[in-house]
């Protein structure tokens, strides 16, 4: 795709979001499977939830610019999840709790990608006066914002302080 436009930079980082979106949704899923905190795991279920209906939202936006909502394969998660997989699901981590505390290392760090990636199309859609989109887009990023919010949270009582015991 040629990028002239800002329109067409946002259809562009549009897709690259949905492609980030997907990659990170069977990465949130595999590290909700291993975690063993209810707590992380239940922030996790919530994640892979908020993740699809990302993902859903991306689409609507994508199909109704006549756009491929798979025209773009985002590199940046692909590493990212791969990192997450290395660094949770493959590590020789022998304390569950330790564990516990990279998954919501590596989780924050793909939620930051989905920050950034909201955070600018939620900037793009005022600019272009896509008024629905920044308005479903900014309901994306708020919920992005409230996952790494929870995140935070667990990590700071108990998952921490467990995995330093």
């Amino acid at each position: 795709m040629t990028i002239s436009t800002l329109k067409d930079l946002y259809i562009d980082q549009l897709q690259d979001l949905y492609s980030a979106d997907k990659q990170s949704l069977e990465s949130t899923r595999k590290m909700r499977d291993a975690a063993t905190d209810s707590e992380l795991k239940q922030a996790l279920t919530n994640g892979v939830e908020g993740i699809q209906e990302g993902i859903d939202t991306l689409e609507t936006i994508i199909k109704s610019h006549d756009a491929d909502p798979n025209g773009e394969f985002c590199k940046g998660m692909e590493g990212l999840v791969k990192e997450a997989r290395a660094h949770t699901l493959d590590a020789d981590i022998t304390d569950d709790d330790v564990r516990d505390a990279s998954i919501i290392t590596q989780y924050q760090r793909m939620t930051h990608y989905g920050l950034a990636g909201y955070g600018c199309l939620v900037a793009f859609a005022k600019r272009l006066d896509l008024h629905s989109d920044a308005a479903k887009l900014q309901v994306c990023l708020d919920n992005t914002y409230g996952g790494d919010r929870e995140m935070t949270r667990i990590a700071t009582g108990e998952i921490n302080k467990a995995a330093a015991a």
